[in-house]
């Protein structure tokens, strides 16, 4: 995933970012026979922001957005699911993420190894904010 320079307007001390790289798990994805009815692999990663100030002054798991359980959750999502379209997957998954009121912003990307032919992966990314786009 591509990481964003952050200028001194975007600054804010008590956002912390939770990164979620390379999630490997198998689920039926895809059109084609053989898809619908073999497993593939697919990579997700995740980049999750929240205001993570009450974590750090009381140094308590109840204070911090639990990426454990969140990537429980999205294990679960993605293995018991069928999806025909990589952009419902990806969709699915940052649903799952957002739903955790914590959490301010969400990007995530789905890449699914070998389906083309001459690429590594295709690969789909989403994002969603609960924050209020600035005018620019």
């Amino acid at each position: 995933m591509t990481l964003h320079a952050l200028d001194d307007q975007h600054l804010d001390h008590d956002l912390a970012t939770i990164r979620i790289k390379n999630l490997r798990l198998r689920t039926f994805i895809g059109i084609k026979d053989d898809e619908i009815n073999n497993r593939q692999d697919v990579v997700i990663n995740a980049v999750i922001r929240y205001r993570a100030d009450k974590a750090v002054a009381f140094n308590h798991i109840e204070q911090a957005l639990n990426y454990r359980t969140i990537s429980k959750e999205v294990i679960e999502l993605v293995e018991e699911s069928r999806f025909l379209l990589l952009e419902r997957m990806t969709r699915e998954v940052l649903d799952l993420i957002m739903s955790h009121e914590q959490v301010l912003t969400a990007q995530v990307e789905i890449d699914k190894p070998h389906a083309l032919r001459f690429a590594d992966s295709v690969s789909i990314t989403l994002s969603a904010s609960r924050e209020p786009r600035r005018n620019r």
